[in-house]
Parts: structure tokens; sequence; C-alpha cells
């Protein structure tokens, strides 16, 4: 029994090793959030993959929000959390609170657990003396149903990524941990919806894959049942599957932004449920995957 055991860990193995020799030197960005942040264990696993991915030659890059543990600093702060068009108002003392939770306390436990678990890391942060800040913007402008601009406060879009530091990190051997905020030329900081994010980041370095790591196991022909997930979907059968209503709600939008990020160049778009053991693993290193990818056409 024992010596069956190593034989089928040893085809895991082999079965990883293609993979493994088609991605090294790749770049791989994964958007880290929602209920992967509030669960430690999940997180926990997750960050043990990225330390296998990096270990194995692949260049991992994080990005993250932390949406959750920011609503509980402001309701600790008497501060009242509201969202327009699914964005989080950000005035000036929402702002201090989300720069010092997310780019001060979550970026440097996630690079902190990185190094802990036997991987190199840098956070990539404005906190403190040392300004490391990779992503740099202007506030974002969005219209309301009258058609005039809505006041989101300090909220902002990326547009450009210091693409050259995300590169000399990666190939040192350290993996980018990246908090969805920006700064403005003048140094405002402005807080950033961490999906767009990064699709900027995975556009910016010319990503192999950007991995989305959600609370449902993909895409589904029925939302209700995990075992209707499509493993793999062109952007064509994509839209499709939007038109006729299969994919609704809040995966539209999402499913939305990785055919937006395949259409800027990014080849590969995956949206995994990140509270499964080892799904970043799973979904990269086997042939079937547990999640859903997009591709922008077939190969």
């Amino acid at each position: 029994m024992e010596t069956q055991d190593a034989i089928e860990k040893a085809d895991v193995l082999i079965e990883a090793m293609g993979w493994i020799r088609r991605f090294r030197d790749k770049t791989t960005v994964i958007k880290v959030g929602g209920s992967v942040m509030e669960q430690p264990e999940a997180l926990h696993h997750l960050l043990v993959d990225i330390v296998f991915m990096e270990s194995v030659g692949m260049r991992p890059i994080v990005v993250h929000g932390g949406g959750a543990a920011i609503s509980r600093a402001m309701t600790e702060a008497k501060i009242e959390a509201r969202f327009i068009q699914g964005r989080r108002y950000t005035d000036s003392a929402t702002l201090a609170i989300v720069e010092k939770v997310l780019a001060g306390e979550i970026n440097e436990r996630i690079a902190g657990k990185i190094e802990e678990f036997g991987g190199r890391s840098m956070p990539l942060n404005f906190v403190g003396e040392t300004n490391n800040n990779v992503l740099y913007g202007e506030p974002l402008e969005i219209a309301g149903d009258d058609g005039k601009p809505l006041d989101l406060g300090h909220v902002g879009k990326v547009t450009k990524v210091d693409r050259d530091t995300l590169d000399n990190l990666c190939y040192a051997g350290q993996v980018p941990v990246i908090p969805s905020m920006c700064e403005t030329e003048s140094g405002q900081r402005l807080n950033v919806n961490a999906d767009t994010a990064a699709t900027a980041v995975a556009q910016a370095v010319g990503a192999e894959k950007l991995v989305f790591l959600s609370d449902v196991n993909g895409v589904r022909l029925d939302k209700d049942d995990p075992d209707s997930l499509v493993h793999s979907l062109t952007a064509p059968q994509a839209q499709e599957l939007i038109a006729n209503g299969s994919i609704a709600s809040g995966m539209i939008p999402k499913v939305e932004a990785c055919l937006e990020t395949l259409r800027r160049g990014v080849k590969k778009v995956h949206i995994i449920d990140g509270r499964v053991r080892h799904s970043l693993l799973l979904e990269i290193f086997t042939n079937l995957g547990v999640g859903t990818e997009l591709i922008a056409e077939p190969v």
C-alpha cells in the first residue's frame, strides 16, 4: 500500500513536470482578496503554493485587497462604510484607514508569511520612510444615472505600473506583494479596486496568466450547481454565456474583466475557488484544473 501511494505521488509529479517546464520564467499575477483573506488556513495554503511556484522557477506576483478588514477598522473608528456602484466611498478618514490596514498591516503580513514559509518576498507599499510603491494613477471618474460625475472621494484607477521594479524583483527570485492602492503624480494616495489593479499589473508585465481567487469554483452553467463548472472557455463562448443568462449577477463583472484582460494581451485568465486547499497548484499544474480557464481563442 505504501509503495502504491508513493507511485501515485510520483505520477502527480510527472504530470506537473510538463507544466513546470512550460511556465518556468513566466509571470503569473495572483489576485488575493475576499474569502481567502478572511480564512487563515486558506491563506496559508495559498501562500505555500506561491512559494512552490517561485521555487520551481515561475514568477508569481501577488496583488491583494482587504475589504473586510478595512470595514472592521472603520466600524471600530465609528466611520460608516458607504459604497457607490460597488466602490467604497473614500474620504480622508477612510483613506487613512485603507492605507494603514491595506498597504500596511495586510501587505506586510502577506510578505512576512511568504518569508516564513521559505520564500522570498518584497512588500511594495508607501508605509514608513521608504516608498516602494509601484502603482501610479489618477482619480476615477464614473457617471451616475443622471450622467453627472459621482463623488467617490479618494478612489483611483491605475494608469502606470513600474514594470522595471517588478521584473527585477522576479528575476531575483522575490515575490512582489502589491496592495490595491496607487499614487498620483503629486503624491496623493488613492484607493483602487483590487480586480482592476491586478488586471493593470498583468497587462503591464505581459503576464502569462492572471488568476482571480474567488469564493466559487469558477464559471458554472448553473450558478447554484458546483458540478456544472466549465473548465475552459474562449472569449466568444463566455460572451455567449453572458448573453443567454448562464453567467449572471456577480460573475458578470468578473468575467467581463477577464475578457478585457485577454483583449489587452494576457494569454490566460483563471477563476478558481481560493478556499480549496492548494487550488492554485491544482489549477496550474494538473491537466484538468479545478476552476475556469478563459482564453482569447482556441489554441
